[in-house]
Parts: structure tokens; sequence; C-alpha cells
């Protein structure tokens, strides 16, 4: 099967952006770089940002984009994302897979190693900063401050990691359904049945990449519409 990939380019200034050089300069990287790895160019976002600014509305589009169609993002190097920290973080919680032309390696499960070994970097003066309070607490604690609680109640820290075991799945559905939600409100129909025809056409499958049922479609609304009092759909 044929990767698709979905690009995401940006740039600093409003004067890059309508001059088109820095653009033009990463569609230079993309190009070569897919047609090396047989890939198929899917779509396309700009933003105008600076990379010191995480609020990036054009990638959060395109990562969207490719969780619904299972598509890879592409950015033509590293440094067109950011160097943060908690944003590197939040493309390896996106579930999406990223490669960049300047690391061609960093795909696939090596992908998300590097990303985290990038992030692992960044986080080494947190690191410290936690190893020197232990070390203040072990010293409080010899000076016979009573420090910490009750950590016996195994029980109870069992039914709380259930718990919020079931809120991250509802909360992962829940991002699947809005992910969509563009999607269905574009096509033409009125009924689920309708709509599983329509992102079976369009080659949309579901998080378990098989093809949509009416009742898939209908939890699917379900969520939505649970969500967001007095509003339907269908």
């Amino acid at each position: 099967m044929t990767n698709l990939y979905i690009s995401y380019l940006r740039v600093s200034t409003v004067r890059q952006g309508q001059s088109g050089l820095g653009l033009e300069a990463q569609r230079d990287v993309v190009r070569p770089f897919l047609q090396d790895c047989g890939g198929v160019l899917h779509n396309e976002y700009i933003e105008v940002e600076s990379g010191k600014k995480t609020n990036r509305p054009k990638l959060d589009e395109a990562l969207r984009e490719c969780r619904v169609h299972n598509a890879i993002l592409i950015v033509a190097k590293v440094d067109r994302l950011t160097r943060s920290v908690s944003f590197l973080h939040r493309l390896l919680d996106s579930g999406v897979e990223v490669s960049f032309c300047d690391l061609p390696q960093i795909s696939g499960p090596t992908g998300k190693f590097m990303l985290n070994q990038m992030a692992a970097v960044a986080e080494l003066e947190a690191g410290l900063i936690s190893q020197r309070t232990k070390a203040a607490l072990a010293s409080a604690k010899k000076r016979g401050v009573k420090l910490g609680g009750n950590r016996g109640n195994i029980q109870k820290h069992s039914r709380e990691g259930a718990l919020r075991s079931s809120q991250v799945r509802s909360e992962q559905s829940k991002k699947r359904a809005y992910d969509l939600l563009p999607t269905i409100q574009n096509m033409n129909c009125t009924s689920a049945s309708a709509i599983a025809r329509e992102l079976n056409r369009l080659k949309i499958f579901t998080p378990r990449g098989g093809n949509w049922q009416a009742t898939q479609v209908q939890r699917l609304l379900s969520r939505i519409n649970d969500s967001n009092e007095g509003f339907s759909i269908l």
C-alpha cells in the first residue's frame, strides 16, 4: 500500500509566506523525499508563525487530517516544527507518524523512538531539578520532618487507574469523532447508512482499519451530540 503524506510547511513571517521563498525551499526538500520513498502527497498545510509559539492551528488541522486518512505528517526540517519539549510531546500524543526530511530514518517505530529521545534530552534540566528536590526531601526526612501520605490503599489506586484508563479511551473516541466532524458535515447525507457508505468511498477507515457500518456511525455521532447540548448532525 502506498503511504499517504500530508506536508506541513512553516515560515516565521508574513513576508516569507507571501514571497514563497521559504516555502519553495521546503517544498524542494519534500518533493525528492517523497519520490525516493514512493509516497503520495495528499495535502499541504502552511503555517505563518514563530517557532517559539505553540499555538499552531494549521498544524492541528494537518494532524487531524493525518488521523482521518491514516497519513504521515512530513516536515522538511525538524526545526520547522519546534525545539520545545512540550511541543514534541504534543506530537507524540497526537498518534500521528512524523517524517523529517533532514532525518530520513525518523519514521515508524524508530521515528517515535527518536522523538522520545529528543524530548528526553530537552527534559534533562527538569530531571536534574527533580533530583535536587528529592535530595532536599531526603535531608528533611533525616531531620525528622514527616513526609508523604498513605500509599497502602492498593484497591483505591487500582480503581482510580481503571477509571483513568476508561477516561482516556473515552477521550480518544471523542477526539476521533471531532476529527471526522468537518468531513461528515460536508456530506449531503441524511442517514447513518449514507454517511457510512460515503466514508468507505472516501477510504476513511474506522480506528481499527475496517469499513464503516451504520451502527458505528451512530455511536460516533452520539459522542458528538452528547458533548454538545442541543446539537445534532442528523
